[in-house]
């Protein structure tokens, strides 16, 4: 054998061997490794959502409903968080921007608020002799015109009182002070009204800042308010807070009053100041607070927009006209009416003389049971039907009289 021959011999196995081992690994693999590769790829990518969709852009493949779905519901999700995101308003929490409302309401105002100086004498009884002495009061008071008219309360300018230890007397003299202004300026009490606990007085000058009054009716509870005023002597002193309650009911020396409750710092002296909002506007006029062990940070004021008949008329009336009717009565409640054999209403005590209720045909021992068709149990109830009439206006009454119901017609009088 040839050396051709052998080698053609030998090589020719080993070259089947390469064949089939280089179409393998040259073809099939590769091929394989590319599909399981490009799936693996495909696979990483559809969880990137702008792979994705240049994959699927590219390819023209579209996905499968409940990705479609899942996308949509995602979509809405997001969205509903930027909403949620766009509603809330940063500026309510802004430290800054809360010192910025009070810095501007304060600013406005103050120049609008005045403090008082009441000056009287105290009686004082000493073994059958009467001791007098001077005293003092202070309180705060609104500039509601330019010439000089300042809306206060009534207890600060008529502080008039009896006890058994003394006897003070009304105001011998009213002063006022104004912001900035080192100058003391008589005034006058042009009128007083007890019922609201209003009075207005006057000083001769002009050009005076008046305050802006806001709108006490549409004052909303855990809104910003300041009080302004002159507590314990300290001039033009600033306190903040919220409204704590509108239309708070509550009584004071027998008195009931609808009132503004706020927790800003109100103390003696600030009576007659003002109650503002966050645009230094009045809504409100200082009255009162509830004081002693575990009260805190309970204040009321009377809302400005029940203010503003009462001064219009104690200006140019010097009082307040209200209707009268011109009885005393007692309430008679259910078990009352039953142990003296009576009805539910009000007992007529006693009528006054030349009243509109004598002149009615009211009389001693009659009891009211309703008033123009609405059921009355009590005396409140009475004067608030009243109390929404004119002078002059007609009411029809039902009384039990007798033993028997009889109806009346009482036209208003002008309380004396």
């Amino acid at each position: 054998m040839d050396n051709n021959e052998f080698f053609k011999t030998v090589d020719s196995k080993p070259s089947h061997k390469k064949t089939k081992i280089g179409f393998f690994k040259g073809i099939f693999v590769p091929f394989v490794s590319g599909i399981l590769g490009t799936a693996l790829l495909i696979g990483l990518c559809i969880n990137i959502p702008f792979v994705k969709d240049s994959i699927v852009d590219y390819l023209g493949v579209s996905t499968s409903s409940s990705e479609t779905e899942k996308e949509t519901s995602n979509k809405k999700d997001n969205s509903k968080k930027e909403q949620t995101t766009s509603v809330v308003n940063t500026d309510l929490i802004s430290l800054e921007d809360y010192s910025g409302t009070g810095i501007y309401a304060a600013n406005k105002v103050l120049p609008s608020i005045v403090g008082i100086t009441v000056e009287y004498t105290v009686n004082t009884p000493y073994y059958g002799y009467s001791m007098q002495s001077a005293g003092t009061a202070t309180g705060s008071g609104v500039i509601i015109s330019e010439d000089g008219y300042i809306l206060t309360n009534n207890h600060v300018v008529n502080t008039s009182s009896t006890s058994s230890y003394y006897q003070v007397s009304q105001a011998n003299k009213v002063t006022v002070k104004l912001y900035n202004d080192e100058n003391v300026y008589d005034a006058e009490i042009v009128g007083t009204d007890e019922a609201t606990d209003l009075a207005v007085i006057k000083i001769n000058k002009n050009n005076l800042p008046a305050a802006k009054l806001g709108d006490s009716d549409s004052i909303q509870v855990g809104e910003f308010s300041m009080a302004i005023g002159n507590p314990l002597g300290m001039e033009s002193t600033v306190t903040a807070g919220i409204i704590s309650a509108s239309n708070r009911t509550i009584t004071s020396d027998g008195r009931e009053y609808t009132v503004i409750q706020t927790d800003a710092a109100i103390n003696s002296g600030n009576s007659g100041g003002a109650l503002i909002n966050s645009k230094g506007e009045v809504i409100g006029i200082n009255t009162l607070k509830l004081s002693g062990s575990g009260i805190e940070g309970i204040g009321f004021a009377i809302p400005i927009n029940s203010t503003i008949d009462i001064y219009e008329q104690l200006i140019s009336d010097g009082k307040v006209k209200r209707p009268y009717i011109g009885i005393s009565g007692r309430d008679i409640d259910e078990q009352t009416a039953k142990q003296y054999k009576l009805v539910e209403g009000i007992y007529v005590v006693s009528v006054e003389q030349f009243s509109a209720a004598e002149k009615a045909g009211i009389k001693s021992y009659d009891v009211i049971t309703e008033v123009d068709g609405t059921r009355v149990k009590n005396m409140d109830e009475l004067n608030e039907i009243k109390n929404s009439h004119e002078i002059g206006d007609t009411l029809k009454l039902k009384v039990y009289r007798d033993d028997e119901y009889k109806d009346l017609e009482i036209t208003l009088g002008e309380q004396p």
